[in-house]
């Protein structure tokens, strides 16, 4: 076990950085049927570092009780609300907001999936920068204190995304990761590979060439207009998190030729990871749906030298390799211990 501690760091960060400096934050979490941890994911994020931010809980018409969760232990009371923006959502029901802390604030409204949910989140958000983060995820405390140096750093950078983990086999107080370690789960450890593969290697490698086409819902950060100028999140999407960074490329890289999607691999977002093969199935194959959708509807992109490198090569690749990367995966995990089992593997290093 790895001891995890965020105090050191964010006195690093405070020392480095001027706190008054940075953009304030709205964070957006979409919620449906959450009623088991969303209260202890309320209160993890409320003890995030960062000097000047919002929380949105978005109960998007959730059947348990989620919503009576959140009376119970947050005090929030029912307010008048006029949106900022017209994105289109599902009606609001109510908002409420937290008499202990004003920093809170739970949008009720009409189930319509995600990506409906962030959009309603975005129209009461006022702040400059828009975090999305789901609502089963747990945060490194000093996480937004670092996803918004790529903003302070560079005013083209539109969207950041953090590196995801895997929390099974961590042990969680509170809200926070105070060891890290392996789940005991063979399925999930193959995992941590995929993970390392997809959110560490491969977009550090596209992030040089300023191709990034996909930033993991569980934990993102965009300029609000940004995502107001490409109309927000695309409802009824399978894959929303990949289409509406797709669409900016493809929407706003005209507008801005310097635009930039960006990477750091600092922040991290633990959340949990399938321990059953049906579960895994049933995630990989909306996934794989999701890319497949966000590749067709946007196949402009699709060597179309007017877009660089975005199209050149970072969108053949999503469509050659991303599409099929379940399929080579499993191909070469079984080749692994086919060669092992024939010991046509070495057994040993030079």
């Amino acid at each position: 076990m790895i001891k995890h501690n965020n105090t050191f760091k964010y006195l690093d960060l405070k020392r480095v950085f001027k706190l008054t400096n940075y953009k304030p934050i709205s964070i957006i979490v979409p919620a449906y049927n959450e009623e088991n941890g969303i209260v202890e994911s309320i209160k993890s994020l409320l003890q995030l570092e960062y000097p000047d931010f919002q929380l949105f809980i978005v109960n998007d018409g959730s059947k348990d009780n989620s919503l009576q969760k959140l009376f119970e232990n947050f005090a929030i009371r029912q307010v008048s609300f006029t949106p900022f923006y017209k994105l289109k959502s599902q009606p609001i029901r109510s908002v409420f907001m937290s008499s202990e802390d004003p920093n809170l604030i739970v949008i009720d409204k009409v189930n319509c999936g995600k990506a409906d949910a962030i959009d309603a989140g975005i129209n009461l958000a006022k702040s400059p920068l828009i975090t999305v983060i789901y609502a089963d995820s747990v945060l490194a405390r000093a996480c937004l204190l670092i996803i918004v140096r790529p903003f302070m750093e560079d005013e083209n950078v539109i969207a950041v995304g953090g590196t995801i983990r895997i929390a099974n086999g961590c042990n969680i107080l509170h809200g926070n990761i105070v060891e890290v370690g392996l789940s005991k789960s063979w399925l999930t450890r193959f995992q941590v590979v995929e993970y390392l593969r997809v959110f560490l290697f491969g977009r550090n490698g596209f992030d040089v060439l300023n191709g990034i086409l996909i930033i993991s819902g569980v934990f993102s950060c965009f300029s609000r207009d940004a995502l107001l100028k490409v109309d927000g999140y695309r409802a009824g999407c399978i894959r929303e998190d990949m289409e509406i960074i797709v669409r900016m490329h493809r929407k706003l890289r005209k507008e801005n030729p310097e635009l930039r999607i960006t990477l750091i691999p600092d922040p991290v977002c633990w959340t949990a990871a399938p321990e059953t093969f049906k579960v895994l199935r049933s995630q990989r194959m909306h996934c794989q749906k999701g890319t497949v959708d966000s590749i067709l509807l946007h196949k402009k992109l699709f060597m179309n030298p007017a877009y660089g490198w975005i199209s050149m090569v970072a969108y053949p690749y999503f469509a050659l390799c991303e599409m099929l990367g379940l399929f080579i995966e499993i191909f070469g995990y079984g080749f692994f211990f086919i060669s092992m089992s024939l010991a046509l593997l070495p057994s040993h290093l030079p």
